[in-house]
């Protein structure tokens, strides 16, 4: 039997910003936002293997090789992953019927990735030279600067945002900003 009714072959987009993104723009801006978050990811996920491996690695070579390879790659791959990911999650954002600040789980995420970002910059980036130059002196008996001990700090607060992002990307709780439901009123 055939079925009468038709779904159109694509959605109307409707936006809060005054610009829409078509299905197609929609889908593929989707992917690179998606994309972005997961390359986050798994940088998060090398950068704690590697400071694992700084700390315990089996000898001071393979030690001292880690936080240089920490100190060449952490910083700009991650910041380069966080920004495609905010730009995208902008794009999406003003784009779609969700809004940048209509829902709370957007403002949520949006909050998060610029803390990140910035941690990145103001936190992470200028402690790399000093892991750096441990990494290359590892082997003389050199003690570690402040900037390697606190090397757990980053990955498990970064993955951390990531995780509750990609949750609300999922669950989108909490309803939209500044809704509030109006009293019920008895009849009479």
């Amino acid at each position: 039997m055939r079925s009468t009714s038709t779904l159109p072959a694509t959605r109307p987009a409707v936006a809060v910003s005054g610009f829409a993104l078509g299905r197609r723009w929609r889908r593929a801006t989707l992917i690179l936002h998606i994309i972005a978050g997961g390359t986050w990811i798994g940088i998060d996920v090398m950068v704690a293997v590697l400071v694992w491996t700084g700390r315990y690695g089996p000898d001071a070579e393979v030690r001292g090789l880690a936080y240089r390879a920490l100190a060449a790659f952490a910083v700009w791959p991650m910041l380069t992953a966080g920004l495609i990911c905010l730009l995208s999650g902008l794009v999406l954002g003003l784009g779609t019927k969700w809004g940048l600040l209509r829902y709370w789980w957007v403002a949520v995420k949006l909050a998060l990735n610029l803390v990140l970002c910035t941690l990145i910059i103001v936190a992470l980036e200028p402690g790399m030279a000093a892991v750096a130059a441990y990494g290359r002196e590892l082997g003389s008996g050199a003690q570690p600067p402040d900037e390697v001990s606190s090397l757990f700090f980053p990955p498990a607060v970064s993955l951390t945002a990531l995780t509750v992002a990609t949750v609300l990307s999922v669950v989108k709780p909490w309803g939209r900003i500044g809704r509030r439901d109006r009293p019920t009123t008895m009849a009479r």
